[in-house]
């Protein structure tokens, strides 16, 4: 009986009474493995020197594509080493090629985050990649998770297989004529076309890689709001994937083993399948995606009248129970799945121009992105995140950091307005769409401080001072920008020798700092809401003398004011008294003659 079981089953060769028989028996047993010899009849098929898989009929993922109807060996499968009476059939057939591994395991991981009352295991992406392609062929596969060379199925010619003439001008599969199922998942380039997925981040839903193949697989099997964890969930998904009962059989009995455990082996180290189940003729039916006829179980017919009923079967101990119902057989699915949303292929700037902007002030341009889908065709509906990130202030339109804006029909999206902080200095924008491998485009800006392109006084009266004396009358200017006043703008003051300010001067008038002491430079200066700016004090030093303070301003206004310095008057000396006459005194006295 066990080598029996062992023996591949084959559509139209085995019927499904068998086909159930058979999986309980593999549950059950635990019977040792034959191993089957190399070369064994069948082998792993090849056409044009390219691997081929199988392909089948209606309205399917795969086409009803044949499949490999091998069944797993009959023990539970175990990792090398951990026990010493393991067969080695069984250890080869639980291993599964790193690559191919790690692709079954990133797509349960992504359709968790996005879906998870699916509750995808694994290990049913494992079961319907060892009956579609052994594995990818035993995990040959490229660096990159890509099957090398191609498994395409063969043509659907409609001779033993479904007709499905070419729907993707052989972009997928080389056929211009006839869909093949391709990759190592098996889809058919219809299929293919509404489930696709890039999963590996290189812009292209490629049925070829596995990693992109996988994620497919896992949401088409979620499809139509199924749960995974349930039964007759799991079974409606599998027969959407090939409409037949007996491949329900095969991959539930690899699911199955696939669950009591498995291990990871080197790319191409895996075992490969043997003969591929035979195809059947397309026979007139239900429409394609209606699933397949399923012969209701017969109902126990009435008793004749006046003849006594059947005896129940008696529990132990006595007492009756009701008669064990038959099975009854998977419900097919009611139609097929809702194709998802597109998914990213790339996103790629939308004509952004440099962004700069002077501090307090909006910026010219709109940071814009495009959205494409793997085809390269524009992505449209998909949510695009745009965030700020730096300490100079700026942020988008309403005050916020942080904005999400949907792609249009053409597939761009544009931020908001920005509007520039007031702390000159650098900071990006990022873009961020897409799900599981988000794509990113990251945008440098600057913000530059306030300028004025000319500064000027207020007013025209001349500056004097007395030598160590401080002037009586301030320095005020006012800057301005395209004639308009220019507020927060930084202005620096310096005693110079030139009037270019090539040369600073050491000697002379100077501002004194919070200590008192003199400086002839001053900086962190700023304009006031009306552009205007009065200067601390200035002194005078002791010696007299024309000189100059020049102000300069971000953005290449200056103006030079003249200081004059006066020596102190000097005090005229006291002039010497004139002689005065005496006075007389007395009775002035005649002259005699």
């Amino acid at each position: 009986m066990a080598a029996h079981m062992r023996r591949r089953l084959r559509r139209g060769a085995t019927t499904t009474a068998v086909a159930a028989a058979a999986v309980a028996a593999l549950a059950a047993s635990q019977a040792p493995a034959a191993t089957l010899s190399e070369g064994s009849a069948g082998g792993d098929p090849q056409a044009a020197g390219e691997d081929t898989a199988s392909a089948g009929n209606d309205g399917a993922a795969t086409g009803n594509s044949p499949y490999y109807t091998d069944l797993p060996p009959l023990v539970t499968p175990d990792r090398p080493g951990s026990s010493s009476n393991l067969p080695a059939a069984g250890r080869a057939e639980a291993g599964i090629p790193a690559t191919i591994l790690a692709a079954y395991k990133q797509a349960e991981w992504t359709v968790a985050t996005t879906d998870p009352t699916c509750r995808l295991p694994w290990q049913l992406l494992a079961a319907i990649g060892k009956v579609e392609s052994g594995q990818a062929r035993g995990g040959r596969v490229d660096a990159d998770g890509t099957a090398s060379p191609r498994i395409l199925g063969p043509a659907l010619n409609g001779q033993g297989f479904a007709l499905i003439k070419d729907t993707d001008g052989g972009a997928y599969d080389g056929d211009a004529v006839h869909d093949r199922a391709v990759g190592p998942m098996q889809f058919i380039p219809s299929t293919w076309a509404s489930w696709g997925q890039d999963a590996n981040g290189d812009g292209r839903k490629d049925p070829n890689n596995i990693y992109d193949a996988a994620l497919a697989a896992g949401r088409y099997l979620c499809a139509n709001d199924r749960d995974l964890a349930v039964s007759a969930d799991l079974d409606k998904a599998v027969l959407s994937y090939n409409r037949s009962t007996e491949y329900l059989n095969t991959v539930r009995s690899w699911f199955s083993y696939y669950q009591r455990g498995t291990h990871e082996v080197p790319d191409g180290a895996g075992t490969l399948p043997t003969t591929p189940s035979t195809p059947l003729p397309t026979l007139p039916g239900p429409r394609p995606g209606s699933g397949p006829s399923v012969t209701p179980s017969p109902k126990p017919s009435p008793s004749k009248p006046g003849g006594k009923p059947s005896p129940s079967p008696s529990k132990p101990g006595g007492g009756s129970t009701s008669p064990t119902p038959a099975p009854k057989p998977p419900t097919p699915p009611t139609g097929e799945p809702t194709p998802p949303a597109e998914t990213f292929g790339s996103l790629e700037n939308a004509g952004t121009g440099p962004l700069r902007a002077t501090a307090g002030a909006a910026f010219d341009e709109r940071v814009s992105v495009r959205a494409r889908n793997a085809l390269g065709a524009p992505l449209a509906k998909a949510p695009v995140t745009f965030t700020v990130t730096g300490d100079t202030g700026t942020l988008f339109a309403g005050g916020k950091k942080t904005v999400v804006v949907r792609t249009g029909a053409d597939g761009t999206a544009t931020a908001p307005e920005l509007r520039a902080g007031e702390k000159a200095g650098e900071f990006t924008v990022t873009a961020t769409a897409g799900i599981g491998r988000p794509r990113t485009l990251t945008y440098a800006a600057t913000v530059t401080a306030r300028q004025a392109d000319a500064v000027a006084r207020t007013d025209d009266k001349e500056l004097v001072a007395v030598s160590g004396e401080k002037f009586t009358d301030a320095v005020t200017v006012r800057a301005t920008y395209k004639d308009a006043a220019a507020p927060g703008v930084a202005v620096t003051a310096t005693m110079v020798k030139d009037r270019l300010g090539v040369i600073d001067n050491d000697k002379g008038p100077y501002f004194e700092d919070e200590a008192g002491k003199p400086v002839r430079t001053l900086t962190g200066l700023t304009t006031d809401a009306d552009g205007k700016l009065r200067l601390p004090d200035i002194h005078a030093d002791g010696e007299a003398g024309t000189y100059l303070l020049r102000l300069t301003t971000e953005g290449g206004g200056s103006v030079v004011v003249e200081l004059t310095v006066k020596a102190p008057a000097e005090t005229a000396p006291e002039e010497p008294a004139s002689p005065k006459a005496p006075k007389a005194t007395g009775t002035p006295q005649a002259v005699k003659p």
